[in-house]
């Protein structure tokens, strides 16, 4: 969803002062981590999950996102009943 919304943001009409991008927060890493699952054998799995999902929220911080490229785990909620940010 958060790959969407940029993309959705930085399509939007009007002035936009400043470059709207992403951070490497959960919303990034949570694919990766699953992915990787603290095993050896993952790390090549993980890092192209990384690869995927860093070119998809670069193309989504320019407005080019077209959807479906942002990997497996991508569209998993990443909610936290209770959880203070």
């Amino acid at each position: 969803d958060s790959t969407l919304n940029l993309n959705a943001i930085n399509n939007a009409p009007g002035p936009k002062p400043w470059a709207l991008t992403f951070s490497f927060g959960r919303a990034l890493q949570a694919s990766v981590l699953k992915a990787w699952q603290g095993k050896k054998e993952n790390v090549k799995a993980a890092q192209e999950q990384l690869l995927v999902r860093a070119k998809a929220n670069g193309l989504a911080a320019m407005g080019k996102f077209q959807g479906g490229q942002s990997g497996k785990a991508s569209g998993e909620s990443l909610f936290v009943a209770n959880h203070s940010y």
